[in-house]
């Protein structure tokens, strides 16, 4: 019985609202009717709605980048290729092998290709970025360079 006098009382304030809603959505003035709308007090515990973002500055900024490459996009002061050295020993790669570098990071293959090389320990390798954003690996010694992406 009390979970129904609360639920009743719930209701009761969304009606108030729901005539308000109605009332201000009846004004033709657009002025008047935004002024109803930001009048309307917000039920308790609801967070304030975050302010929108114009309309008109949207598809400017979506636009100023239309037809632009990856590389034309790209930030001028972000890295086009890292050079580090593997951690360990390293006789090929498959479709799930990760390598650990010596900065830190650890990179996946990110495709189903598989390679062979020399066994070497600590390789240096380099990866580079091409024009389309695709990361590749090369491992010194080895002609096959696996499609990466970053773990960490």
């Amino acid at each position: 019985m009390k979970a129904l006098l609360v639920l009743l009382a719930a209701s009761g304030s969304a009606l108030a609202s729901d005539a308000d809603l109605l009332r201000c959505r009846a004004l033709t003035d657009v002025a008047a009717r935004v002024a109803c709308y930001d009048a309307i007090p917000l039920a308790a515990g609801k967070a304030a709605p975050k302010p929108a973002v114009s309309a008109a500055a949207t598809p400017a900024a979506a636009s100023a980048n239309f037809g632009l490459s990856a590389t034309q996009m790209r930030k001028p002061d972000e890295p086009n290729s890292v050079e580090s050295t593997l951690v360990g020993r390293i006789d090929g790669w498959g479709p799930t092998t990760q390598f650990r570098l010596a900065n830190g990071q650890v990179w996946r293959v990110a495709d189903d290709s598989s390679g062979s090389v020399t066994e070497i320990e600590n390789p240096k390798i380099t990866i580079t970025r091409n024009s389309l954003g695709t990361i590749f690996l090369e491992i010194e010694g080895s002609k096959q360079a696996p499609r990466v992406r970053r773990l960490q």
